[in-house]
C-alpha cells in the first residue's frame, strides 16, 4: 500500500511539474483566452454629403447577435433557440464559413444583424439559455433618402472570401463597399478598426472592460450632386423607366443621375437577404442596372446634333443648304420615310433641326458618309466610354467601315449610313453620352471626364483630396458652327415648330433637341416627332422617348439628357423632366436680370 501510494502522489507530481512547469506559459494562455477576449470594434464610415454639405449617408448604431461556439455545450441547442428567437437565417452556414476563413479560437462570428427591438429584448430575456450569444451595437450605413440616388451612392455588403484574400486588413463581419461610390472610395470611407479586451464569465457574458483602443472613423465625401436638383429630377422621373443625368458644362461635375427603376441601398447592409436578393436578380426590369452609364440605345434624333456639326465641320453643309422632303427618300430600290407623312417641303438646316426632317438628314449622311460622321461622334464622346468612375460603363457603338468589317467581316453598304444619321441602325449611346453631347455644344467644344466627387473630407473638416475638372477632349468646332446649332436648339424649344415646348422656362432659353428612339422593330424612321402615337400600341413596343438640353443659351450652367422607355416622344416624355429639374434649378440659381431690365429698376421709383 505504501508502494502504491507513493507511485500515485509520484505521477501526480509529474502531472502537476508537467502542467504548471513545463506547459506553464500555454495553460496561462488558454485560461485568459477563456476569461479575457480582444473583442475587434469595426470603426464607423464617412459621411457622404451632397456639394452644399447637407448629408446623404451617415452610420447608425445596430444591435447584432454575435456567437463564439467554444462558449456552448450544445451548439446546435444553442443555434436553434438563437434562430428561433431572432428569425435568423444560415447561421450554421456563417459559423461554416468563419471557420473556412481561419476564424481565431474564442473570436466571435456575427450571426444576425440589425436585429429589431423585439429580437433584442428576446435575446436579453434568455440569455441564460443562450451560452456563448452576445448582443453587440456595431456601426451600420443608413441612407437618409431611400431609393435617392441609389445608383450613384450604391451600397455595401459583407466582406466575401474572396475580398478577405483580396484585403487581408478585413475581417469577418466586416462592411465593404461593393457597387458606386461605396466601391470607389472605399479607401476614404473605411476607418480604422479599434478594439477592447474584455472579460467574460462562464457563458460569454461580458463583465467588464480591461483595456480599450479607440477606433477612427472614415473620411467624409463631398459629392458633385445637389439634394435639391435630384429630389427634383426623382419627383419628374416617378412612375417612369429610364434615365435622367445633368452635368455642369463647366467642369463636368454631374449635378443629378437617376436611374428608374431603382433599389434600396439599405437592404444589404448586414447581407441581404437570399429573398430579397433573388427579387432583385430576377426583376425583368432590371433595378441593379444603371441606366445612366449601363443602358445603351439608339439616340434617334438627337444625332441630328452630330450630324448638323460634322457637315459644318466637313463642308459638306451650310446655313442655306437645302432638300426637299416629300415625306420619303428613295434610296436602293426601297423608301427610307420621313416621320412627318405628308413631308416638310423644301426645308433648311435650321427649321430642318427645329422641326426634325429626317429626309433631310437622309442627304445630311449620303453627303458625309459614315466614316467622317463616326469621326465626330467618337470626338464628341459617343461609342467610347466616358471615364466616370463607376462601374461597368457601357461604350455604345458607333459604326464605321472598318468597324463592320472587323466585327462581321462585310463591306458598309451606303443605305446603311442612312440609318445612321438619324441615330438608328447599328448606333447605341448611353445617357451619360448624350448628356456630354449637349455639354460640348453648349460650352464650345470641351468634353470633361464626368466626375461626382468633389472633395475628401478629414475628421477635422480640411480637404484632404480635391477633384479638378478632367478634360478629355478639346474640338476644334467654328464658333459659326456651334452659333447654327444653339439656334436651332434654341427654337426646338421656343420656336413657333420646335417639338419640344413643354421644356420652355419663362425667364431662361433652354435650348434642346427630341429624339424618339425605336425598341422593337426593323423600321428605319422614327414613329412621329411632333404627331400623336398610337395609344393601342403594347406599352414594350412603343418607342423610347429622348430629350437633350442645356440653359441659358449663352453661359450655359446646366446641361443634361433624359430618356424614358417606351416612353413615345421625347418631346411629350422626356422634355417634361428636364423642364422640372431646370425650373428647380434655376430657382436655386436665379439669373441676374438684364442691364436694361436693371437699369429700369433702378430708375423706378420706390414702392409704396
Amino acid at each position: 500500500m505504501t508502494a502504491l501510494m507513493i507511485g500515485l502522489f509520484g505521477l501526480v507530481a509529474i502531472r502537476l511539474y508537467y502542467l504548471q512547469v513545463l506547459h506553464h506559459q500555454d495553460n496561462v494562455e488558454l485560461a485568459d483566452r477563456n476569461r479575457i477576449r480582444i473583442r475587434r470594434m469595426p470603426a464607423p464610415r464617412g459621411l457622404v454629403f451632397d456639394r452644399n454639405h447637407r448629408p446623404l449617408v451617415d452610420t447608425r448604431p445596430s444591435f447584432d447577435a454575435m456567437i463564439v461556439p467554444e462558449d456552448s455545450d450544445n451548439l446546435s441547442e444553442t443555434i436553434e433557440k438563437l434562430e428561433r428567437y431572432t428569425g435568423g437565417e444560415n447561421i450554421p452556414g456563417k459559423i461554416s464559413d468563419a471557420e473556412e476563413a481561419g476564424r481565431p479560437p474564442y473570436e466571435p462570428v456575427m450571426v444576425v444583424e440589425r436585429l429589431g427591438w423585439q429580437q433584442v429584448v428576446a435575446l436579453e430575456a434568455h440569455q441564460l439559455e443562450l451560452p456563448g450569444v452576445s448582443l453587440e451595437i456595431t456601426p451600420a450605413r443608413h441612407y437618409l433618402y431611400g431609393q435617392l440616388a441609389a445608383h450613384l451612392l450604391g451600397y455595401v455588403g459583407e466582406v466575401t472570401k474572396n475580398d478577405l484574400i483580396k484585403n487581408a486588413d478585413y475581417h469577418n463581419g466586416d462592411e465593404i463597399g461593393k457597387f458606386g461610390l461605396e466601391r470607389v472610395s472605399e479607401g476614404f470611407l473605411r476607418g480604422q478598426a479599434g478594439g477592447q479586451e474584455i472579460e467574460v464569465d462562464a457563458v460569454g457574458r461580458r463583465l467588464r472592460v480591461l483595456k480599450e483602443i479607440p477606433d477612427r472613423p472614415g473620411q467624409s465625401i463631398v459629392m458633385t450632386i445637389d439634394l435639391n436638383l435630384q429630389q427634383a429630377a426623382e419627383a419628374a422621373m416617378t412612375g417612369k423607366n429610364g434615365a435622367f443625368v445633368a452635368l455642369d458644362p463647366n467642369n463636368g461635375d454631374v449635378l443629378a443621375m437617376v436611374s428608374h427603376p431603382a433599389f434600396d441601398p439599405d437592404i444589404f447592409g448586414g447581407g441581404v437577404k437570399a429573398s430579397a436578393w433573388r427579387e432583385l436578380m430576377t426583376d425583368p426590369q432590371h433595378p441593379l442596372t444603371n441606366r445612366v452609364t449601363q443602358g445603351i440605345y439608339p439616340p434617334g434624333s438627337t444625332f441630328k446634333i452630330v450630324d448638323s456639326i460634322a457637315g459644318l465641320q466637313e463642308g459638306t453643309l451650310n446655313t442655306q443648304t437645302s432638300y426637299n422632303c416629300p415625306g420619303g427618300l428613295w434610296f436602293g430600290g426601297r423608301e427610307y420615310h420621313c416621320w412627318r407623312k405628308q413631308g416638310h417641303g423644301s426645308i433648311e438646316l435650321h427649321d430642318a433641326i427645329v422641326r426634325s426632317c429626317d429626309v433631310y438628314f437622309y442627304d445630311v449622311g449620303q453627303k458625309l458618309g459614315v466614316d467622317r460622321i463616326a469621326k465626330w461622334a467618337n470626338a464628341m464622346g459617343l461609342g467610347i466610354k466616358s471615364g466616370i468612375d463607376l462601374d461597368r460603363e457601357s461604350s455604345g457603338t458607333i459604326p464605321s467601315s472598318a468597324w463592320k468589317q472587323k466585327r462581321y467581316h462585310e463591306r458598309w453598304y451606303p443605305a446603311e449610313t442612312l440609318s445612321v444619321a438619324i441615330g438608328q441602325g447599328y448606333v447605341a449611346t448611353t445617357p451619360l453620352q448624350m448628356a456630354q453631347v449637349a455639354e460640348i455644344v453648349a460650352n464650345g467644344g470641351t468634353r470633361y471626364r464626368p466626375q461626382f466627387i468633389k472633395a475628401v473630407e478629414g475628421l477635422d473638416g480640411t480637404i484632404t483630396k480635391a477633384y479638378p475638372p478632367k478634360v478629355e477632349a478639346r474640338i476644334a468646332i467654328d464658333p459659326a458652327s456651334l452659333a447654327t446649332v444653339k439656334d436651332a436648339m434654341a427654337d426646338v424649344v421656343n420656336g413657333a415648330g420646335g417639338t419640344a415646348h413643354k421644356a420652355k422656362l419663362d425667364d431662361v432659353i433652354v435650348c434642346g433637341k427630341t429624339g424618339t428612339a425605336q425598341a422593337v422593330g426593323a423600321n428605319i424612321a422614327p414613329v412621329g416627332e411632333g404627331e400623336g402615337e398610337n395609344d393601342k400600341t403594347p406599352e414594350q413596343y412603343k418607342d423610347h422617348a429622348w430629350f437633350i438640353a442645356f440653359a441659358p443659351k449663352e453661359h450655359a450652367k446646366i446641361a443634361a439628357a433624359c430618356i424614358i422607355e417606351h416612353g413615345g416622344h421625347g418631346g411629350s416624355a422626356s422634355a417634361p423632366v428636364i423642364h422640372d429639374v431646370f425650373q428647380r434649378y434655376f430657382q436655386l440659381h436665379p439669373e441676374a436680370p438684364k442691364p436694361e431690365i436693371a437699369r429700369v429698376l433702378e430708375d423706378s421709383p420706390p414702392a409704396q
